[in-house]
């Protein structure tokens, strides 16, 4: 596997952050360019992006901030591009636009992607009108839940406006994009942690519609939640980054974190990133600086340890819930995994959704304020 990384900036000048030795622009197979939504929008990046890697599959998406292999990068493009040296990649797209059934992915995905040389799946989606768990449990169905799938929801910086995603041509709103990495020689490993504290009693919920959260016990879910929130409750629904919900589909299951992305008052009820099922038990949770950095180290750390050697490439997508949180600290989550990253190229993205496996399995989930790793390498 060989790398670049360049930064693009509102002059369409370009910066080269890394490259390898005997990198050929000419034999890239796959660009991941992350900016801030206006950003991609003013710049139209695809054009010069395909000048500079004209073999390449270019996949563009909006965030609420990208990770280049230096630091966080705001104002800039972060445009990593791949060779595959011994493996090969597969890509599929759909607009929820013009066919928002999500099983239509689901049928793409086997018809064009499932064969059994694959061995991951990258999922760079939409993050404005897309279910988050109803793709995640789609290509799972489709996949067995055998095949680990890694990816994010693309952002708008905390705009929460309209969310883009391209490929092959500048982004979009709409868009869903899926890479199949297939080969014997590819290699894959993943971190995922939160650091959130829960506080509250743990509640049952009584009534909800996939992800539209309406009654916990037997009072208004939004009313509840204001009640805990206090002096925050006026700044709903931006506050909300601040105090996700811990979920668990039963009282056995693995916690997941779900963000709340609007509220109605008419209904008194909360709308989140991914599903709160009916019967599900929640408690809300609270940010910790020191237990959020040290989240991101441990998941940095899962990564790379459980890789069979070191890592040539490691994909990050974090929060942007994280990122708000944190404010001026959020350097510190990037500095700890570039601790333990060592010579591996990072790159990335802050998102409104993280898509990862849970630890030690392959079946993944659709979670909110965690920090997510994927490690690559070829041998």
């Amino acid at each position: 596997m060989k790398l670049q990384q360049i930064l693009i900036d509102n002059r369409e000048e370009e910066e080269i952050v890394f490259s390898s030795s005997n990198f050929s622009s000419k034999k890239a197979n796959l660009v991941l360019a992350f900016g801030e939504r206006e950003f991609l929008e003013t710049l139209s990046p695809y054009k010069r992006l395909k000048e500079l890697y004209p073999e390449a599959h270019i996949i563009t998406c909006s965030t609420s901030g990208q990770i280049s292999n230096s630091n966080i990068v705001e104002n800039n493009i972060v445009s990593t591009a791949i060779e595959f040296e011994k493996s090969t990649i597969k890509i599929a797209e759909i607009d929820l636009l013009k066919n928002n059934d999500i099983q239509e992915l689901g049928l793409i995905v086997r018809k064009e992607l499932l064969n059994k040389d694959l061995k991951s799946i990258l999922v760079i989606s939409e993050g404005s009108f897309v279910n988050g768990t109803e793709l995640v449990n789609e290509l799972g169905k489709q996949t067995n839940h055998n095949i680990p799938i890694f990816g994010g929801l693309a952002g708008d910086n905390v705009k929460f406006q309209k969310t883009l995603v391209g490929l092959n041509e500048d982004a979009k709103e709409g868009k869903i994009v899926i890479v199949g990495f297939y080969g014997n020689e590819i290699n894959f490993s993943f971190g995922c942690e939160g650091g959130w504290s829960d506080f509250g009693p743990e509640r049952e919920v009584t009534l909800s519609e996939k992800n539209v959260l309406y009654k916990i016990g037997d009072r208004y879910a939004l009313d509840i939640y204001k009640g805990y929130l206090g002096k925050y409750a006026d700044e709903l629904p931006g506050s909300a980054l601040y105090f996700p919900l811990s979920m668990k589909e039963s009282k056995d299951s693995p916690s997941v974190v779900r963000t709340i992305l609007s509220i109605d008052e008419k209904t008194k009820s909360m709308t989140f990133a991914g599903n709160i099922p009916q019967g599900s038990f929640i408690r809300l949770m609270k940010g910790n600086f020191d237990k959020l950095i040290d989240a991101s180290y441990n998941a940095a750390t899962e990564s790379f340890s459980n890789h069979p050697r070191e890592p040539e490439l490691a994909l990050i997508v974090s929060c942007v819930g994280r990122k708000v949180v944190l404010g001026n600290r959020v350097d510190e989550e990037f500095e700890v995994v570039k601790e333990v990253s060592g010579n591996t190229l990072l790159c990335g993205f802050y998102s409104y959704g993280e898509i990862s496996p849970l630890t030690n399995q392959k079946s993944c989930e659709l979670h909110n304020q965690t920090m997510a790793i994927l490690t690559i390498s070829e041998d």
